[in-house]
């Protein structure tokens, strides 16, 4: 599954690159009797609200056409938190 991990956020950083959009972290998990598949993102700045439902738009079909994952889950798309 790392492998797998590995190769999408490899996929994700070279199309969100364009839009100034870090992918920082790839991870699946399973909780709460579901499965999560959490991209955390992050910008130079900060990353806004907008620029996450624009960044999700791009990454669900990148997500859909790999088909790495085989089970269904929860995609989540959220920000790097700031300290």
């Amino acid at each position: 599954m790392e492998e797998n991990l590995e190769k999408l956020k490899k996929a994700l950083q070279e199309v969100l690159v364009k839009e100034e959009i870090m992918v920082d972290e790839v991870t699946y998990k399973h909780e709460s009797n579901n499965n999560f598949l959490t991209i955390v993102l992050d910008k130079l700045g900060g990353i806004d609200l907008d620029t996450i439902v624009k960044a999700t738009h791009i990454i669900d079909p990148i997500v859909s056409n790999m088909d790495l994952i085989k089970d269904s889950y929860i995609l989540d798309v959220i920000s790097k938190e700031r300290g």
